[in-house]
């Protein structure tokens, strides 16, 4: 389980295609980085298992990732390659501050922004679209996951929504980068999920 708060904003070090899969090599953010093989790690809202930390002719590690074909087919990292930057976040522990929402790191759909519209205070306003059927979890002032990044969701009018982005949002993660036209992953609100499946079994 995640909390859609984003820890660490790195960019891509290499991305190879290796049959129907991928291989995803990611630098460690930083030196007391606590990740060790076997953990799983959010990317940019993907849930990934963490299978190798390597080391490069300078010394500097890299955290190494095997997609299977299931994750390129539901998610965009197939689209990724060098210097792309992608979110990461660490799972929760028992302790964890849950800032965000219960994110399992699970991707839902794939939605695409809309339109960027920048506000007088730094900030951004933006507008989002969902596949169809995933309008459903769209709740005024509900959460939604965009690409591993908690939100909350304001006016939504069927596939659409937007968000409030603040200045510290857009430095700290992807969502500052997002243009008119990009794919983005969507992880609807577990609670949610769980209340409608069992609403399913019951009916």
């Amino acid at each position: 389980m995640f909390t859609g708060i984003v820890e660490a904003c790195v960019p891509v070090r290499s991305f190879e295609r290796r049959g129907v899969g991928a291989r995803l090599v990611l630098p460690v953010p930083a030196p007391d980085w606590d990740a060790r093989p076997g953990d799983s790690i959010s990317t940019s809202g993907c849930c990934l298992t963490l299978v190798e930390l390597s080391g490069d002719a300078w010394g500097a590690q890299g955290m190494v990732f095997d997609l299977s074909a299931e994750t390129l087919d539901r998610t965009w990292l197939g689209e990724l390659s060098p210097g792309r930057r992608v979110n990461l976040e660490r799972a929760a522990r028992p302790d964890t501050r849950l800032g965000g929402h219960l994110v399992s790191g699970h991707v839902d759909g794939l939605g695409t922004v809309v339109e960027v519209v920048e506000r007088g205070d730094g900030g951004w306003e933006t507008h989002f679209e969902v596949p169809a059927g995933f309008e459903r979890y769209l709740i005024e002032k509900g959460s939604i996951t965009v690409d591993g990044v908690s939100l909350t969701v304001v006016a939504p009018r069927g596939r659409r929504f937007h968000a409030a982005l603040i200045p510290e949002t857009l430095r700290r993660t992807t969502l500052g980068e997002s243009r008119a036209g990009a794919r983005v992953h969507l992880e609807a609100d577990q609670i949610g999920k769980w209340i409608e499946r069992l609403l399913e079994a019951r009916r």
